[in-house]
């Protein structure tokens, strides 16, 4: 397990059952891991957006006596780390803050049983719907494009509105299984409402978000966690693009015919001049 400071916030919050109040602000402080042991009750409520007495209640609900508690913990358990990038420009800390979200990452990956089950589930399914509004429509249509190449049935979600729960109807109406969802800040609304949705239809609702504790884990039944980089002023998304082509890897092993179509593809590319050599 790694020792960053994302790492030991989301070891710090698993086994508590929290209210969607308080994972909102678990998300927030691991999104923020790095200044959480600084930050006051105010600071913090601020940013997750909710009361300083919720603040105070999501404490004691980890076990706590209250918020300044949880802090002197978190100040205790932080590596001595004084400095480190105080040399660094505002660009260089946030490519550094990417490694940290990438080396988070593999450490996860180090059980692939979650990533195995979610790609045999993806593989399954016929057709395989791919969901992604708004910051996450580029991480639903790069999986989309490359899936397409393996997976005999793959359609993209990428626009909202009254037409998506038709989307889903059609697909599970078509003998869907199973749906991918990227989720990533800020999380659309219409999202959870169609994650909720379908799951009443019966699908296995497979998502790559941001957190352990975004506002989408409760209409998931297979959440695969990749942290955003928040230092400029929109987000990164370098390690939910990567655990997306890790998904895609896993989807292959469970497509017999993965290989035969790709040969197929590069035969026909070639045949075609599709790309300069």
């Amino acid at each position: 397990m790694s020792d960053s400071p994302a790492a030991r916030l989301q070891v710090l919050f698993e086994g508590h059952r929290l209210t969607p109040t308080q994972r909102r602000i678990a998300h927030c402080m691991v999104r923020r891991a790095a200044d959480a042991p600084f930050l006051s009750s105010v600071e913090l409520a601020e940013l997750a957006g909710v009361s300083q007495p919720s603040v105070t209640r999501f404490a004691v609900a980890l076990g706590f006596d209250g918020y300044p508690a949880l802090r002197r913990h978190l100040r205790e358990v932080a590596p001595a780390e004084a400095g480190a990038d105080a040399d660094l420009n505002e660009y260089q800390q946030a490519v550094h803050a990417e490694i940290e979200n990438l080396r988070h990452l593999a450490e996860l990956l180090a059980d692939p049983a979650p990533v195995e089950r979610a790609g045999r589930i993806l593989a399954a399914s016929r057709p395989l719907p791919v969901l992604g509004l708004r910051a996450a429509a580029s991480q639903a249509y790069g999986f989309s494009y490359f899936a397409a190449k393996v997976h005999p049935d793959v359609r993209l979600l990428d626009e909202g509105g009254s037409m998506l729960t038709d989307r889903v109807d059609a697909a599970v109406r078509a003998g869907a299984s199973a749906l991918l969802c990227f989720a990533l800040p800020r999380h659309p609304r219409e999202v959870v409402d169609a994650l909720a949705y379908a799951r009443s239809t019966g699908l296995t609702v497979v998502t790559v978000a941001d957190s352990a504790f975004a506002p989408v884990a409760a209409h998931s039944d297979l959440l695969l966690p990749a942290a955003v980089g928040t230092g400029l002023a929109f987000d990164t998304a370098c390690a939910p693009m990567l655990l997306g082509r890790v998904l895609l890897e896993a989807m292959c092993d469970g497509l017999p015919d993965a290989q035969a179509r790709l040969e197929e593809f590069d035969v026909g590319a070639a045949e075609r001049g599709l790309f300069v050599e």
